[in-house]
């Protein structure tokens, strides 16, 4: 029978199946963070019983650690306790923790593909909508709730029905201002944050291929905005390079072995899907969200839609979106002044990133009118800025380079956008207050965020 990749590792995992029902599904890696485990912690004391795996759970803090002044104790008192119960959590469960001051701390979708933790065929969980991320390395990787935290805990096992499949396919060469972030937004554009509703996506095609780990990284990371449970890459050569020699990564012949069984894991010609969509990358260009959603986003160089073909519910979040951004149909973003610029999260905030970013500031001026958050998605990534001499050509532009954790990716620490203020941002939601209370988020990659950064205003790069 002629299967997709999904579907090999999917069955391949399947402990039992229930008629008319979900499968319970074996978990390899479980990812944990400090915002949506405490729960589950105190579900398990109640119950008496430890963590059935623990050498195959790994937790890390990101969501309300500050980027700043990382070895003082944490200012905001909730922020704090979340961090210290994790902590505690950990060390009573016996399971890894890399927590603030540990070299290893980052945000959890950075770390567990740079630790190694992450590998092509797992199956991996975590309480964070974005773990979809860790599909660019031919992995089942979704979100799941805090009870179902929970149950992986207790049993390394979890319910889950079997979603339908979609392939993706991006075929063609993009411009060279063209990064994985605008092709997951022009995605998310064409198919709506509905689209992918009920599907687990293979992403496939030479454009997908063409992209570095980190870029694949990205889009499978967005791939939650469209609606569906995630999305992966099949693994190749580029792939088993990227893991040769890391922590938590095989050895010796247990590599070779690892790498013989990774080498299967690809979509049989032939094997059928729910679903298929087409893309030409030639048609991709920096990207930018005009709306409260990452389907709602446009060609920066286009104009917010009129919406005249909308009707009924989506006529009605169309005009309340525009009305919360304050922008007007048929209006041009280009030259629409930004007060905050954020370069981090999982989404954006790996090497690659700072990387593209430095590139495009270096011999510019961070605009006055402008805070940037600048932050790395890790210490590894933090170090690894530094070793390039990237800090220092940031510095030189007028920008600080941070501490990792989430930051301004979500309003739950102390990188909060004010108000009625515009952000850049290179995050992956862009909903009502999200990045705080009445702030207003445009999602775009790291050159047009780059670009808004050095002109104080939403810019087309390639016009720089």
């Amino acid at each position: 029978m002629k299967k997709t990749v999904f579907d090999k590792i999917w069955d391949d995992h399947v402990v039992k199946r229930i008629d008319s029902g979900p499968d319970v599904l074996y978990i390899d890696r479980h990812l944990v963070h400090e915002v949506t485990s405490p729960q589950a912690f105190a579900g398990l004391d109640r119950r008496g019983i430890k963590i059935a795996r623990p050498r195959q759970t790994f937790a890390t803090c990101d969501h309300n650690v500050p980027t700043l002044n990382q070895h003082l104790p944490i200012a905001e008192e909730l922020s704090r306790i979340q961090v210290e119960t994790l902590a505690r959590n950990a060390k009573n469960h016996d399971i890894a923790c890399f927590g603030l001051g540990n070299p290893k701390q980052g945000v959890v979708h950075v770390v567990g593909p740079e630790l190694g933790i992450t590998l092509p065929g797992m199956t991996i969980v975590c309480g964070d909508s974005h773990t979809s991320t860790h599909g660019a390395y031919g992995s089942i990787a979704f979100g799941i709730g805090t009870s179902e935290v929970e149950m992986v805990m207790a049993s390394q096992c979890i319910m889950q029905p079997k979603p339908k499949r979609m392939l993706i396919e991006v075929n063609g060469e993009p411009g060279k201002t063209v990064t994985a972030k605008d092709m997951a937004l022009y995605i998310i554009s064409k198919l709506t944050a509905g689209g992918g509703t009920g599907y687990f996506v293979e992403f496939a095609g030479s454009a997908v291929r063409a992209l570095s780990m980190e870029g694949r990284m990205t889009v499978c990371n967005m791939s939650i905005e469209m609606g569906a449970r995630g999305g992966l890459i099949a693994p190749d050569e580029k792939t088993f390079e990227y893991f040769k020699g890391r922590e938590y990564a095989p050895k010796g012949e247990e590599w070779d072995r690892a790498v013989a069984r990774w080498k299967t894991l690809k979509t049989d010609e032939g094997a059928g899907f729910d679903k298929t969509c087409t893309f030409d990358a030639a048609d991709i260009e920096p990207m930018i969200t005009y709306g409260t959603n990452p389907g709602m986003g446009m060609k920066i160089t286009g104009n917010v839609p009129e919406g005249r073909e909308l009707m009924g519910n989506d006529k009605i979040t169309f005009d309340k979106a525009l009305q919360y951004m304050g922008f007007a149909p048929g209006q041009k973003l280009t030259g629409q002044p930004v007060q905050y610029v954020f370069l981090g999260s999982c989404t954006n905030g790996r090497i690659e990133d700072f990387r593209a970013f430095a590139g495009f500031v270096k011999g510019r001026r961070k605009h006055p009118g402008v805070v940037a958050w600048l932050v790395p998605g890790s210490g590894t990534v933090e170090r690894q800025v530094r070793a390039e001499g990237l800090d220092r050509v940031l510095e030189e532009a007028g920008f600080e380079l941070r501490q990792p954790g989430c930051s301004a990716c979500l309003a739950m620490n102390e990188d909060k956008v004010p108000a009625g203020m515009y952000a850049v941002s290179t995050s992956n939601r862009n909903f009502e207050g999200r990045q705080g209370p009445g702030s207003r988020t445009l999602l775009a990659g790291p050159l047009v965020a780059a670009a808004a950064a050095v002109t104080g205003k939403i810019t087309d790069p390639r016009s720089l």
